[in-house]
C-alpha cells in the first residue's frame, strides 16, 4: 500500500518553519512506492534464497498541530491499501482513542479528519488502529494495524511561577553578590519542540539593589553596605519569558519582599552628656533614684546595652542595674544617705553591648559613657539612738529608785531638737521602771525579785520636742543581778521508813537541797543537825559534800508499839554571801521488816489487830450502816411533808380556795350531768363552815330557815344563801375584796361583778333588758329579779 498526505498539511507545516525536517520524514515513506501484497523470493549472490515479509500497510507518525480553529475539520492523513482498485468494495475503519469522536475516516477514500480543537497541554498523542475489510461482508481484508497520531505544540500558554509572591531575608551590609532567594517559572508548552518552553528571568523592580540571573532565576544583592538603619524592606519584581526572551514570547512576573536582617553595627550611644538626679536622705537602700539609657538602632540581641558603674565617688553608696525590657540603666541606693555628711555624688555610667559581632570590630567601640549627677535633699529625720539597743543590769530587791542606766538619742537634722522620752507601756505592763523624759535616765519604781523574771525587756521612745511625728524606738534589756536572799530547802518532802531490826550506823535515806537563787548564791549545799540534837540517840546525819546527805540509824531496836514516828530537823546552808540556812523537818516511820529488810507493815495497829476483822471490813460496816441512817431520815421526812395540807394559807394571803373539776357540764338545760351537791362543802350541811386562814373570836351560827337543802339543784337559792352567809358573818373577811376582774371599761352596761354590793346596797342598775335577750338570757333574768325582790322583803 501507498500513504499520502493532504497537499493543505503539507502548506501548514512548510509556513510553520520549525516542522518542514519532520515533514520531509514523514512525507518520504508514503511516496515511495511499495510492492505487492504478495511477496515473491530473491536469490543472492551465493544463490540463498531471500525472503521478505508482506506487509499491507506503510507509514510514518501523522501529525496535527494544536488550538487549530478554523472552519473545517484538520485533515491529519489518508489511509490507502494496494489491494483497493478503486471499484469502492473496500470499506476502512478506524478504532482506537477518539476514534468517531475527535478522529473520523471517510470509509471510502480512507482520509482521517481532527473535527475538534486539540490542545496538547492536555492530551499529547492519540493511538489509533486503522483496518480495511470488505463492504459486503465485512470481512478482514488485511491485519489491522496501529499508528500515532501527534498533537504538534505552539506557544500557547505563559509562563507561570510557582508561587504569587516570595519573602526572602538578607543580613544588611551584605557583599555584592550575595544570593537572597531563587525564583522558579514553568511553561506548560513542549520543551523538546522550538523554543516555546525555554524561559529567561529578567529584574523589572528593585533596581540597583538587586538583580537576577537569567537562567536560573537566582535573586542576588547588587550594592554594597546595605543599611536596615536607613530601609529595611525591599520589593522586587521578577519576569519569565519563553522564546527563549525574544519577542513575541509570553511572560509571567512574581514579586519578591526582602527584608533586611539586622546585624550589630551600630554602638549604643547616650542622648546627652550629664544626668541630674536628685535623692532624699530618708530613702532606703534598694529605692529607685532615677533612670538613663543609651540608644542602640540595633534589635534584638544585638540592641542589648549593659549598663555599669566604672568611676566617681558615689560607687559605694549606689548602683546600677539594666532593665532589659526598656533598655534603661536603673540607678538605685545601695547605703543609706546623711545629708549632713555628704550633699551630692558623681557616677561615670558605662553602657556597652552585650553581643558583639567580630566582622565589626572595626566600627567600634561598642560602647559609651555618661556623668550622672545626684543631689542629697535634706529630709526631717527621726532621732537616732547612739546605740541599736541597750543592755543594764540591776540588783534584785533594790530600792526604789535606783538609776538602772540612761539611753542616749538625738537629732540628725541641722535643727539638732530637743529629745523626750518614754517608755512603751505595752513591754512594762507591770510598770517596774520609769524614765527622766529630759535625760533619758532608766530607774526602778517596784522591788525586782530575780526568781520571778531575770530579765526585763522594755522599749523607749524618743521623740523631738517640737514634732510629735518624728520617734524612734530602741531596745532595752535589764538582767536582774541575783542576791542571796533563798535559803536551800528539801528538794522534796522527803518521808523516810526505817525497819525495827535496824542495825546501827545503817544509812536508809539520802536528801538533797534546792535554792531559787542563781548557782553563785546557791550550791555548794552544807547538811547537819540542830546544836541542840547533836547528839541525837536514834539518827545521825552525814554530809556528802555534793550537795547532798546521807540520814543513819544511831541505835538498835526500834518499836512501833513504844514510838512509830520521828520527827528529825536538818538544817541546810548555802554557799552564798552572806549564807542562808533554813531548818527542814525529816519524817521517819518505824516499820515491820522481813530478815531481808524489806517492809511488811508501818501501821503500829496492824500488830495490835492481829485477829479479827480488818481495817478494810470496818470501813465498810461502818459506810453501810451510815447510808441505811440516811434512808431512814428521808423516809422519815417524806412522811411528814404527806401530812401537811396542799394549800398552805398565810396571815396576809385571803384568797378563796378554787378547786378544778374536770367533768364538763352540758349547760343550763343539763340537770343530770351533774350534781350541785358537789359544790356544796360537806361541813356546810351542818350550818357551820370553819375557817382555815384565821381563828374566829366567836362562832357564828347562820340563820337555819336559809339553809339549802344537801340535794338541792336549785344554783339560784344555793347562790344566795352563800351571799347572804358572807354578808352575816362578822367573822369571815371580805373575800371578794381582793379580787381581780376583766373590767370591760367606763360605760359598761354590766357594770361591776363584785358581790359587795349585791346585798348590802341598792342597785341603780337596770336589767329590765335581759327579758329581751331571749330564752339563752331568761335564767340570768330571773336570778336577778329573784334577788331584788328578795332584797325588799328583807
Amino acid at each position: 500500500p501507498k500513504m499520502k498526505e493532504d497537499s493543505c498539511l503539507q502548506a501548514a507545516l512548510l509556513c510553520l518553519g520549525m516542522l518542514c525536517y519532520s515533514h520531509a520524514l514523514s512525507t518520504g515513506p508514503l511516496n515511495q512506492s511499495r510492492p505487492s501484497l504478495h511477496g515473491h523470493h530473491d536469490k543472492g549472490k551465493e544463490g540463498q534464497v531471500l525472503h521478505r515479509s508482506k506487509r499491507g500497510w506503510v507509514w510514518n507518525q501523522f501529525f496535527v498541530i494544536e488550538e487549530y480553529t478554523g472552519p473545517d475539520p484538520v485533515l491529519v492523513g489518508r489511509l490507502h491499501s494496494d489491494i483497493d482498485s478503486g471499484d469502492g468494495n473496500i470499506k476502512y475503519i478506524l478504532s482506537g482513542e477518539g476514534a468517531g469522536i475527535i478522529f473520523v475516516i471517510d470509509d471510502k477514500s480512507g482520509n482521517i479528519h481532527a473535527t475538534k480543537t486539540l490542545d496538547r497541554e492536555e492530551r499529547a498523542q492519540y493511538t489509533l488502529t486503522a483496518q480495511a475489510v470488505d463492504r459486503n461482508t465485512n470481512r478482514p481484508l488485511e491485519p489491522p494495524s496501529e499508528f500515532i497520531v501527534k498533537v504538534q505544540d505552539i506557544n500557547d500558554n505563559p509562563p507561570e511561577f510557582l508561587h504569587e509572591n516570595y519573602h526572602a531575608n538578607v543580613p544588611e551590609r551584605s557583599n555584592v553578590g550575595t544570593s537572597v532567594i531563587q525564583v522558579t517559572a514553568s511553561d506548560a508548552d513542549d520543551p523538546t519542540y522550538g523554543n516555546s518552553a525555554k524561559l529567561v528571568y529578567s529584574i523589572l523592580e528593585g533596581q540597583p539593589y538587586f538583580s537576577v540571573e537569567a537562567q536560573t532565576g537566582i535573586i542576588r544583592t547588587a550594592l554594597p553596605n546595605m543599611d536596615r538603619e536607613a530601609k529595611e524592606e525591599y520589593h522586587v519584581v521578577i519576569q519569565a519569558k519563553d522564546m527563549g526572551g525574544h519577542m513575541g514570547g509570553l511572560s509571567g512576573t512574581t514579586k519578591v519582599t526582602i527584608t533586611l536582617t539586622d546585624v550589630n553595627d551600630n554602638p549604643p550611644k547616650f542622648p546627652q552628656s550629664v544626668y541630674q538626679m536628685s535623692v532624699s536622705e530618708a530613702a532606703i537602700p534598694g529605692e529607685e533614684v532615677g533612670r538613663v539609657k543609651a540608644k542602640d538602632p540595633d534589635i534584638g540581641e544585638n540592641g542589648l546595652v549593659a549598663y555599669s558603674i566604672i568611676d566617681g565617688d558615689g560607687m559605694d553608696m549606689f548602683e546600677i542595674t539594666t532593665d532589659y525590657e526598656t533598655q534603661e540603666g536603673v540607678v538605685k541606693l545601695k547605703k543609706t544617705l546623711d545629708y549632713e555628711t555628704k550633699k551630692s555624688y558623681s557616677l561615670k555610667v558605662e553602657a556597652a553591648n552585650v553581643h558583639i559581632d567580630p566582622k565589626f570590630i572595626s566600627n567600634g567601640p561598642f560602647k559609651d559613657t555618661v556623668t550622672v549627677k545626684i543631689a542629697v535633699e535634706d529630709a526631717d529625720e527621726p532621732p537616732v539612738f547612739l546605740k541599736p539597743g541597750y543592755i543594764f543590769e540591776v540588783q534584785e530587791n533594790a530600792a526604789s529608785g535606783t538609776v538602772v542606766g540612761k539611753v542616749h538619742a538625738k537629732d540628725p537634722d541641722a535643727a539638732n531638737s530637743a529629745i523626750r522620752y518614754s517608755i512603751d507601756r505595752h513591754t512594762d505592763l507591770e510598770r517596774y521602771f520609769v524614765i527622766n523624759a529630759e535625760d533619758g535616765n532608766i530607774k526602778t519604781i517596784k522591788a525586782l525579785d530575780r526568781e520571778e523574771i531575770a530579765w526585763h525587756n522594755i522599749s523607749v521612745f524618743a521623740v523631738e520636742v517640737h514634732k510629735q511625728h518624728q520617734e524612734a524606738k530602741v531596745p532595752v534589756s535589764i538582767k536582774v543581778v541575783d542576791v542571796n536572799d533563798n535559803a536551800p530547802k528539801f528538794a522534796a518532802a522527803y518521808e523516810a521508813f526505817v525497819c525495827e531490826n535496824a542495825r546501827s550506823n545503817q544509812q536508809f535515806i539520802t536528801i538533797s537541797a534546792d535554792d531559787k537563787d542563781d548557782s553563785a548564791n546557791g550550791p555548794r549545799f552544807i547538811f547537819s543537825l540542830p546544836p541542840e540534837i547533836i547528839h541525837n540517840p536514834n539518827f545521825t546525819l552525814r554530809d556528802n559534800r555534793d550537795n547532798t546527805a546521807s540520814v543513819l540509824v544511831r541505835r538498835e531496836g526500834f518499836s512501833r508499839q513504844k514510838q512509830d514516828l520521828y520527827l528529825l530537823p536538818i538544817v541546810i546552808s548555802d554557799g552564798g554571801l552572806p549564807p542562808l540556812s533554813s531548818t527542814n523537818t525529816l519524817t521517819i516511820r518505824v516499820c515491820g521488816c522481813d530478815s531481808s529488810g524489806s517492809l511488811l507493815s508501818c501501821n503500829a495497829e496492824a500488830f495490835v489487830l492481829n485477829a479479827g476483822l480488818s481495817t478494810g471490813a470496818l470501813i465498810a460496816i461502818l459506810a453501810c450502816i451510815v447510808i441505811l441512817l440516811v434512808i431512814v431520815v428521808l423516809f422519815v421526812t417524806l412522811k411528814r411533808q404527806k401530812k401537811e395540807p396542799l394549800i398552805v394559807f398565810e396571815e396576809e394571803d385571803v384568797r378563796e380556795n378554787i378547786i378544778t373539776y374536770d367533768d364538763e357540764g352540758g349547760g343550763e338545760e343539763d340537770t343530770e350531768a351533774f350534781d350541785i351537791a358537789t359544790l356544796q362543802n360537806p361541813d356546810g350541811i351542818n350550818g357551820f363552815i370553819p375557817r382555815k386562814d384565821i381563828k374566829p373570836e366567836y362562832q357564828y351560827m347562820p340563820r337555819p330557815g336559809l339553809r339549802p337543802a344537801p340535794n338541792s339543784v336549785d344554783v339560784d337559792d344555793f347562790i344566795n344563801t352563800r351571799i347572804q352567809e358572807a354578808d352575816n358573818d362578822p367573822t369571815a373577811p371580805p373575800y371578794d375584796s381582793i379580787q381581780i376582774y376583766g373590767y370591760e371599761g367606763r360605760g359598761s352596761v354590766a357594770g361591776s361583778l363584785s358581790s359587795l354590793e349585791s346585798a348590802t346596797t341598792d342597785s341603780d342598775l337596770d336589767y329590765d333588758y335581759l327579758q329581751n335577750w331571749g330564752p339563752r338570757f331568761k335564767k340570768l333574768a330571773d336570778l336577778y329579779g329573784s334577788k331584788d325582790t328578795f332584797d325588799d322583803d328583807s
